[in-house]
């Protein structure tokens, strides 16, 4: 006999069902044409339900965004410290990236759609998850040996860099059609190209005072 499920675990799965039918509906859309009333009748709840879960459909939003960034910040993580040469942490990291907006299309798809072009909480949650990723970058880079002496605003400003060039890479990989793994390959190369060349730069730079 299957065991029951928990109220707690029926509001989760409620919630995430809101969710879910949000990103859909956002498939070929912008967040704030989305109304309170289509996403709950995709997910199959009444309206008023919706305020058991979220204050707004803001706060919805903010939740997708960090849904999608939270994961993605540990794997980048994880494959930057793995590696022990520059070309093999920047191989894993463009892999890493490529395995993840491939698995989460629609969740990358909504962030740099709101990113560019977004307005009110979804896009100021967008900036500041980009911010946090920039920042967990930077501590990692301060530990490479020839890294440590320089300011931490020197730092912030090369993990802008990279984060920059990876998010251009998530932007061409969405525009690659499904399924073309040529033009997935060629979309790599050029990923671990910008940012060999960000990376080339680093020995040259001196650190401003």
């Amino acid at each position: 006999m299957p065991a029951a499920v928990s109220r707690q675990e029926r509001k989760q799965r409620t919630r995430q069902a809101l969710l879910d039918a949000a990103l859909e509906l956002l498939a070929d859309r912008g967040f704030g044409s989305l109304s309170l009333r289509e996403v709950t009748k995709r997910a199959g709840i009444v309206p008023t339900a919706f305020y058991r879960h979220f204050t707004s459909m803001d706060e919805l939003g903010v939740a997708l965004v960090e849904e999608t960034t939270r994961t993605l910040r540990g794997m980048i993580r994880s494959a930057r410290t793995e590696p022990v040469s520059h070309r093999g942490r920047i191989d894993a990291s463009v892999r890493t990236l490529y395995e993840h907006v491939r698995a989460h299309e629609d969740h990358f798809r909504f962030v740099t759609r709101e990113r560019y072009a977004g307005t009110g909480p979804v896009a100021r949650a967008i900036g500041v998850e980009l911010r946090l990723f920039s920042s967990d970058l930077a501590i990692d880079l301060a530990r490479f040996d020839h890294l440590r002496e320089w300011p931490t605003e020197d730092l912030h400003a090369l993990a802008d860099l990279i984060v920059t060039a990876m998010l251009a890479t998530v932007v061409d990989l969405l525009d690659v059609r499904h399924g073309d793994r040529e033009a997935d390959e060629r979309t790599l190369e050029l990923a671990r190209k910008r940012l060999r060349m960000i990376l080339v730069g680093v020995p040259h730079w001196r650190p401003s005072a």
